[in-house]
């Protein structure tokens, strides 16, 4: 097996040493240099060459975000994010991402020495994956503006006060932060409901609500235990808690859960998609995203056999094909679609009587 060649760039040497500890108690994974800032990283990487970058979101003399937008113009490779879980933290995170960032990580807390096992493996597999990813190649992107929201008021009254008559249920985890905004800015403002579940810290969940909400048409919040769900309307799992579908009578509403995990996450794909399998059956349309493990197989594996009909996102245009990849070997979707794809296929069939099983 060849040894992933990995340089570890943070300002914080207490950080640095603890990476590199770390990553190279794996023995797959050797850490060949390490640097303070961007401009140490440039020389280093020139010599060194290596496979992946685990990369500082907040450094001094040039920020993470812009020795990120350089690198992927210039010389494009594999990269995880080393975030704060902050405010701040989490919307440059999310830009990462759309610069071509393979995932991130929380910066570790040195005082949280137990948990220190569970976020070795979190970053060892994350490096891992993002080595065996192909070389993201980045094309010049059109600067994005918030969309604008409709704003007659007879659209407002029909889009935000009906209860919505489909469905759809997304799940994601890594990749998918990008995936989902590419879905849902395909979408028009009187789409049906959408729920999702993306894994992602708790400090991260608004900030991603927000961001799409000014991306999309749709009106996208973070969801709120007991809100009723509505037509036109996109609704976040927070970060550390499932998100349910419930029904009572014609109207959906969302319900927040504090349990354990389940399928090791939480939020968890499949607690939101037996949910939906639950109370919407062939009302509904399930959608698996990229994402690393099997998280929300069995759930869409479930919503099949209430009738619902689903869609992997297929492998080619997936960050990786494990969540989409297991429910689709599952048996639990028949269609695999590219990313570009999927947003047509949704008002396709959100035009459909009932949902059609797989």
């Amino acid at each position: 097996m060849k040894t992933l060649k990995v340089i570890v760039i943070d300002d914080s040497a207490l950080i640095r040493q603890l990476l590199t500890e770390i990553l190279n108690s794996d023995e797959a994974i050797q850490v060949v240099a390490t640097a303070s800032d961007p401009y140490q990283a440039r020389e280093k990487i020139k010599l060194h060459n290596p496979d992946v970058l685990t990369l500082d979101v907040e450094m001094p003399r040039m920020d993470g975000l812009t020795f990120l937008r350089n690198l992927m113009r210039l010389r494009p490779m594999p990269v995880v994010m080393v975030s704060t879980l902050t405010e701040k933290g989490a919307e440059v995170t999310l830009e990462a991402l759309s610069l071509g960032a393979f995932d991130f990580v929380a910066k570790p807390k040195l005082y949280l020495s137990g948990q220190l096992e569970d976020y070795a493996q979190e970053i060892i597999s994350k490096v891992k994956a993002a080595a065996a990813m192909p070389v993201p190649v980045m094309t010049p992107r059109p600067s994005r503006t918030a969309k604008q929201k409709p704003s007659t008021p007879d659209l407002i009254t029909t889009t935000a006060s009906i209860s919505s008559p489909k469905i759809i249920a997304i799940g994601a985890s890594t990749g998918g932060t990008e995936a989902i905004k590419t879905v849902l800015c395909s979408l028009p403002p009187s789409a049906p409901a959408v729920l999702i579940t993306q894994h992602i810290p708790a400090a991260f969940s608004a900030a991603f609500a927000k961001r799409l909400n000014g991306l999309s048409q749709l009106q996208v919040c973070q969801a709120e235990d007991g809100q009723q769900v509505l037509a036109g309307h996109v609704y976040i799992a927070p970060g550390d808690k499932h998100l349910l579908l419930h029904r009572n009578g014609k109207h959906y509403y969302c319900r927040l859960d504090d349990g354990p995990p389940v399928s090791r996450h939480k939020p968890s794909v499949d607690v939101l998609f037996h949910s939906v399998a639950e109370h919407a059956g062939p009302r509904a349309i399930g959608i698996l995203l990229t994402g690393m493990g099997e998280d929300g197989a069995r759930g869409m594996l479930a919503m099949k056999q209430a009738g619902a009909h689903n869609i992997v996102q297929d492998e080619k245009s997936s960050v990786v094909w494990g969540m989409p990849g297991s429910a689709f070997k599952l048996g639990a979707a028949r269609r695999s679609l590219p990313l570009a794809e999927i947003a047509k296929e949704i008002l396709k069939l959100s035009r459909q009587g009932n949902g059609e099983q797989g």
